[in-house]
């Protein structure tokens, strides 16, 4: 028997309703394996939390996590606690302390959702975003000086190191080796910021020699993001700084289905430390106890997790089991156009995935 050790932090909103399903698909997956299993250690670290102790988790949480295999993550953000704090003080010290340089999101029009672009269907959207995950625009270095006077000056400065950019951007050249792809896509807007963008396209160039049957094709932000709209379909790999990838991401749920499907992985490639897996969609508080939030995305990033951890075969079943559920169209979330909740929708989908069994 094969054993993994996952930590689990439902955090807050509709998290908590979205990762109880996504342990029930685990838990289904043990049973079709036969050879595997999951020890699930659950921390209530959450805004909840911070209220009651100042602090979204314990001084030792790095240190708490450290030893598992992986983390499911659900949602953080409450409307009583600033979203600095939520974010600035749980999501963001994981992902860099333990090196989750690699944001990875699959941007894919599921079988039986239909997407908002007109005349877009399922062999149209169907790529991934690379996002560099642990310093760029989103680097804690800046301040605020003069504050509350007429002069009040704010610096807030990005912070692009050579290592740092290399290694998100020979991730995606490996990963559009490993697809077969003939091109990587790179978001910059070097003609307007003067430093950092020329650099990373420097750094592209550079790393690219080792790939050479790979060719990056460089478009600027404003292009890039008009183009995920209108031709979705030249996309297959696409990489990206820390803010970048983060608005290139939210777009591409928005093409494909919704931030309700919208799955993600922070990984650490070495797997010197634990990777984390998370939905993209936030706490959605105004969803949050009526049972209707949609788990797929909860329930994908999960795949990507068994991915991680070896299981590829484990991972096309769930997703396999999503598109099932879809195509039969019968039990959907209200976001989804249904009246099923969030229970009752995952519970169909594990009974599909138990199929492959």
């Amino acid at each position: 028997m094969v054993k993994h050790t996952i930590a689990s932090i439902p955090g807050d909103g509709i998290g908590p309703e979205v990762i109880e399903e996504a342990i029930k698909v685990l838990r289904a997956v043990e049973e079709i394996h036969g050879n595997l299993q999951f020890e699930i250690d659950s921390y209530d670290w959450n805004c909840k939390r911070y209220l009651e102790t100042g602090r979204m988790m314990p001084e030792d949480g790095i240190k708490t996590l450290a030893p598992y295999d992986a983390i499911l993550f659900g949602a953080v953000g409450s409307p009583e606690v600033p979203d600095h704090i939520s974010v600035w003080e749980l999501i963001l010290p994981i992902r860099r302390e333990f090196q989750q340089y690699i944001n990875l999101r699959p941007i894919k029009l599921l079988k039986g959702i239909e997407s908002p672009l007109a005349n877009k269907g399922i062999e149209d959207i169907d790529f991934v975003v690379v996002r560099e995950n642990t310093e760029g625009e989103y680097s804690n270095s800046g301040g605020r000086l003069h504050v509350g006077t007429p002069y009040e000056v704010v610096v807030q400065n990005s912070v692009f190191t050579k290592m740092g950019s290399e290694r998100v951007i020979k991730y995606a050249y490996e990963l559009a080796r490993k697809r077969g792809s003939k091109h990587l896509s790179v978001a910059t807007k070097s003609n307007a910021i003067n430093f950092s963008m020329p650099f990373w396209d420097e750094v592209t160039k550079e790393v690219g020699v080792d790939y050479k049957e790979i060719e990056p094709k460089f478009y600027h932000i404003d292009a890039l993001v008009a183009f995920f709209v209108s031709k979705p379909e030249i996309f297959d790999v696409v990489v990206g700084s820390n803010l970048f990838g983060d608005i290139l991401t939210d777009l591409g749920a928005a093409i494909s289905g919704g931030l309700g499907t919208a799955p993600s992985g922070n990984i650490n490639p070495e797997k010197k430390y634990p990777s984390m897996f998370e939905a993209i969609h936030g706490s959605a508080p105004d969803i949050a106890g009526k049972g209707i939030a949609n788990p797929i995305a909860q329930i994908w990033s999960t795949s990507l997790m068994l991915e991680h951890l070896g299981y590829p075969e484990m991972a096309k079943i769930i997703v396999d089991g999503i598109e099932d559920t879809l195509v039969d169209g019968k039990v959907r979330t209200p976001d989804l156009g249904g009246t099923a909740s969030t229970t009752e929708f995952a519970d169909k989908i594990i009974e599909n995935i138990r199929k492959y069994a």
